[in-house]
């Protein structure tokens, strides 16, 4: 096996399939990265055997083959290298001698009989849509993802293929983030997929351009294809809660507030909370949304900004964290406030097919 690859674009293609590298693996080959030769690409793939990864890479191939490489200590030689090209040639103990400018380096690779096989899958469903708005979706929601295992349904994104549309949805029992949006097309129907956080984060990181993708949905896999990269992962398997009936079905006060000054008030005034007392208080009167916060150990604070509102003055009161979250990812100059009162769920509404529903706390 032999072959010459450009130094950068190999760089960029470690870099993509790096991140699930593990550090303690009970199996050394997962440390590793599986690098094909044939005609004129290479094809570099990793795995966690949850998650698979893999990219292509235009090349010189003077000999066709396979192996596995140590994948870090590999993308750690290609960004220390100052030359152009990179020479690679790959003996049948899969020793990989590694020929860069005056670098010199042989690594010990592993055979690629010992790289775990691609598990094949049938696709019930795909959905095309661009790089650029899955992008989005994702990280308008995924950080409303449940940390406990106890529910795994709930550590997942749910994405949802009815009719036209396609629905990703999070939540961790406290709040709830949607996003909705018409893809360019759905083929096979309507059906529903958990996706783990780290999958769906993953294919995030590596979605860079506004070119459409293909999303391959099946039982118990699905595969994101992309320009730059294939990504497949085992599905959550489970039924998600309805997450429709959450959202009521009206409220009595809708509130405009401008984005990024609600946001820097709320992370000012939250600066006096301490561990006992985490909670903010706002109240709504005279074209005015006071924030309010207190705690016996560092004392209290209070600001405000100025909104559209009248009618009888009402103070509810939120976990900040959970407030700030929408307004950090919500895509929008102005968010909605949709409130009934101060005990029942509250909406925020952002950008386009945006919603996220949170819980008022009950103060003691």
């Amino acid at each position: 096996m032999k072959f010459t690859v450009n130094r950068e674009k190999l760089q960029k293609a470690l870099q993509r399939v790096g991140s699930i590298i593990g550090s303690r693996s009970m199996l050394p080959v997962l440390g590793n990265v599986m690098i094909q030769a044939e005609e004129s690409v290479l094809t570099l793939t990793t795995t966690d055997l949850e998650i698979r990864i893999s990219t292509k890479v235009d090349a010189v191939v003077e000999e066709a083959g396979v192996t596995t490489a140590p994948a870090r200590k590999l993308a750690s030689l290609v960004g220390c290298f100052v030359g152009t090209d990179v020479v690679f040639e790959v003996d049948d103990k899969d020793h990989i001698k590694i020929k860069c400018g005056t670098s010199h380096f042989t690594l010990l690779g592993l055979p690629a009989a010992d790289f775990p096989a691609a598990v094949e899958f049938e696709a019930q469903r795909e959905i095309k849509i661009k790089e650029s708005d899955f992008k989005r979706m994702i990280g308008s929601i995924s950080y409303a993802v449940s940390a406990d295992d106890s529910r795994k349904v709930l550590t997942g994104v749910l994405l949802s293929a009815r009719e036209s549309t396609v629905t990703l949805v999070a939540t961790d029992g406290k709040r709830l983030a949607m996003q909705e949006k018409t893809p360019e097309a759905i083929e096979g129907g309507d059906g529903d997929a958990i996706i783990p956080l780290k999958a769906a984060s993953e294919a995030r990181r590596l979605l860079e351009g506004d070119a459409v993708m293909t999303i391959r949905l099946g039982d118990k896999q699905c595969t994101f294809v992309a320009g730059g990269f294939e990504l497949t992962t085992k599905l959550i398997e489970g039924t998600y809660p309805n997450y429709r009936q959450v959202v009521p079905a009206s409220f009595a006060r809708t509130v405009e507030v401008p984005t990024s000054v609600f946001l820097a008030k709320i992370e000012t005034v939250s600066l006096v909370l301490s561990d006992s007392s985490s909670y903010i208080i706002l109240r709504f009167e005279n074209n005015q949304l006071n924030l309010q916060a207190s705690s016996a150990e560092v004392g209290e604070g209070s600001d405000m900004v100025e909104i559209a509102f009248e009618g009888e003055p009402f103070e509810v009161s939120f976990n900040p964290a959970y407030l700030a979250d929408p307004l950090r990812n919500a895509d929008a100059d102005k968010i909605r406030m949709k409130i009934n009162d101060p005990l029942n769920p509250v909406a925020i509404e952002g950008s386009e097919g945006f919603l996220y529903v949170i819980m008022p706390i009950r103060k003691k």
